[in-house]
C-alpha cells in the first residue's frame, strides 16, 4: 500500500502554524491519500472574510471584466495543458479522492474546462448582460438614465463533492462579477478548489488575496455564522437536506441561492430508432449514465422510448445494456460506499420483484454486472434509480405521454436529454418547460452543459449582482446645476 499526504485550503494572510488541521482519508486498497484541511476558529474565519473583502475592493473590483476573462482563461489554459504541474496534480489526486476511473476524470476535465475558455466566459457575461460594460461602469439604460451592476463584496460558496471540479463553475461566476470569494471545501472532494485558487494566485498574484478556501464540519453553527455574517450572498450546492441546513444558517438579509437535488431523464423518439441510429443513440445515452456515475443533478435515471421505430423500445434497452457493458471495460465503475451499495441493491431487488410479478418488466443483461438496466413495456412513473449506472427504460406510445409523468416532480426537474425530430422537439420543449424542465439537450450532452446555460432556470451572473440606477430625472436635475446650465430652460 502506498500512502500520500496533501494539504488543502488557501488562506491568504494566515500561516499554516496558526491554524488547526483536520485529516480526511481517501482511497482504496493499494493507494491511500490523507488530505489535511484547515479548521479555523470563528474569529479567524471572520478576519479571513474581511481580508478577502478588502483585497477584492483593492484589486478585483478595479479590473475590467475583459481583463478578468483573460486571467481566468490563462489559468484554465494551464489546467488543460497535460504537462502543467497543476494539471498533473489534478490528474493524480482527483481519481483517488473521488474514486472515479482515472481516464474518466481526465476526459471529463478536458470537456468541462473547455467551457471556461475566454470565448465561453464572454458568452457567460453576454447571456446575462446585454451590455457587459455595466459590470465596469454606468451605462445608458434603454428606458433612460444610467445603470451599473455591482457584485457582492463577499460571495460565500458551499460546495458539494459529488462531481470533480464542480467548484470552478461558481468560482468563475464570482470572479466575473468581481466578488471576493470564501469557499467551504466539501469533505468528499477538497482538491480542485484548492488547486484553482493556488493557480490563480500564480497567474495573477493580486487575485490570490481575493479568494480564500477553508473547511468546517457540517453543522458547525459557530463557524457558519462567522462566515455568513460577513457575506452579501451565499451559494450552496448539495442534497436538499444540506441545502436546507445552510439556508437556515444564513441571515435573512443575506441573499441565498441554493442548488439542490434534481432528477434527469431522457426521451427517445421513433425517428432515432432505425437500425443505424438506434445503436448510436444508445451509445450516447450510456455515456450520460456512466459519466460521474449519475452523481450530477443533470444525470439521467429514466429513458422513455417511443414505439413505432424499426428498433422497438426493448431492443433499445438491449443496445443500452451492451453499451454499458462496453463502457465498464473502458471506465470501470468506482467502488461503492456502503450506503451506495445498499441503495443500489434495494433498487435492483424491487425491480426483480416487479419482473416476477409483471411479464412486461425485466432486468436486461447480466444480473451480476456493474450496471443495471430495467425494462418496462409500459410507461412507468418517473423516479430516481439506485444510481451507480442503474437505469430504467420504459416504452411509451408517444413521447407526449411523459409530460404527465414528469409534472408531479416539477420542483426536482432540470435536464432532459432528447433524440427526436425538430417539430416534436419544439412541441415537447414547450410542454416540458410548462411543468418545470429548464434544460433540453442532445443525448450524450446531459452531463456537459453549454457555457452560459441557465442553471435551474436562473441567471448565473445576474442573480449575483445588484443593479444601481441613475434615473433620467437625476441627470436632468444635475444638468440644471452645471456651470453650463441655461437658466431660462425648465
Amino acid at each position: 500500500m502506498t500512502m500520500q499526504a496533501w494539504t488543502a485550503g488557501h488562506l491568504p494572510g494566515l500561516r499554516d502554524d496558526a491554524v488547526a488541521w483536520h485529516t480526511l482519508p481517501f482511497g482504496a486498497a493499494g493507494e491511500r491519500l490523507e488530505v489535511r484541511v484547515p479548521m479555523l476558529q470563528p474569529a479567524q474565519l471572520t478576519d479571513l472574510a474581511r481580508r478577502v473583502k478588502a483585497a477584492s475592493a483593492q484589486h478585483l473590483k478595479t479590473l475590467p471584466v475583459s481583463r478578468i476573462v483573460q486571467i481566468v482563461d490563462a489559468a484554465v489554459a494551464r489546467l488543460l495543458d497535460p504537462a502543467d504541474s497543476f494539471r498533473r496534480e489534478a490528474e493524480r489526486l482527483l481519481p483517488v479522492v473521488s474514486g472515479y476511473d482515472a481516464e474518466m476524470v481526465r476526459l471529463g476535465l478536458n470537456g468541462y474546462l473547455q467551457t471556461f475558455r475566454a470565448a465561453q466566459l464572454h458568452r457567460f457575461v453576454a447571456e446575462d448582460f446585454a451590455n457587459p460594460k455595466v459590470l465596469d461602469e454606468f451605462q445608458p439604460a434603454l428606458k433612460g438614465g444610467m445603470v451599473r451592476a455591482f457584485g457582492p463584496d463577499l460571495l460565500v460558496h458551499s460546495w458539494a463533492g459529488n462531481v470533480p471540479a464542480l467548484p470552478l463553475w461558481s468560482l468563475a461566476c464570482g470572479l466575473l462579477v468581481k466578488a471576493g470569494t470564501l469557499g467551504k471545501l466539501p469533505s468528499a472532494e477538497p482538491v480542485f478548489a484548492t488547486l484553482f485558487a493556488r493557480l490563480l494566485a500564480q497567474v495573477h498574484p493580486p487575485l490570490g488575496d481575493c479568494i480564500a478556501i477553508a473547511w468546517w464540519k457540517g453543522g458547525d453553527a459557530d463557524s457558519a455564522a462567522a462566515v455568513f455574517a460577513e457575506a452579501d450572498t451565499v451559494l450552496a450546492y448539495g442534497g436538499n437536506d444540506a441545502i436546507a441546513q445552510v439556508r437556515a444558517q444564513v441571515p435573512v438579509t443575506t441573499r441565498f441561492l441554493g442548488y439542490g437535488h434534481k432528477l434527469g431523464f431522457g426521451l427517445v423518439g421513433r425517428t432515432a430508432l432505425d437500425t443505424q441510429r438506434a445503436p448510436a443513440t444508445a451509445r450516447l445515452a450510456a455515456h450520460d449514465i456512466v459519466r460521474y456515475e449519475q452523481q450530477g443533478c443533470y444525470s439521467p435515471h429514466h429513458f422513455y422510448v417511443e414505439r413505432g421505430g424499426k428498433v422497438d423500445p426493448r431492443g433499445f434497452a438491449q443496445y443500452l445494456a451492451a453499451e454499458l457493458a462496453n463502457l465498464q471495460q473502458r471506465f470501470p465503475r468506482r467502488a461503492l460506499a456502503l450506503e451506495e451499495a445498499a441503495a443500489l441493491a434495494g433498487w435492483r431487488q424491487a425491480a426483480e420483484l416487479r419482473a416476477l410479478a409483471d411479464q412486461g418488466c425485466e432486468l436486461v443483461g447480466d444480473a451480476q454486472a456493474a450496471w443495471s438496466v430495467v425494462y418496462s413495456d409500459s410507461a412507468q412513473p418517473l423516479a430516481p434509480t439506485g444510481g451507480s449506472r442503474s437505469i430504467h427504460v420504459s416504452a411509451v406510445d408517444a413521447l407526449d405521454e411523459v409530460v404527465a409523468l414528469a409534472a408531479p416532480h416539477a420542483r426536482f426537474l432540470q435536464t432532459v436529454g432528447i433524440a427526436c425530430e425538430p417539430q416534436q422537439l419544439h412541441r415537447l420543449a414547450a410542454a416540458l418547460g410548462q411543468v418545470g424542465v429548464t434544460r433540453l439537450c442532445a443525448l450524450g450532452a446531459m452531463t456537459a452543459p453549454e457555457a452560459g446555460w441557465h442553471h435551474d432556470g436562473r441567471f448565473n451572473l445576474a442573480d449575483l449582482v445588484r443593479m444601481v440606477e441613475i434615473e433620467a430625472s437625476a441627470e436632468r436635475a444635475a444638468d440644471r446645476l452645471a456651470p453650463y446650465a441655461q437658466e431660462h430652460l425648465p
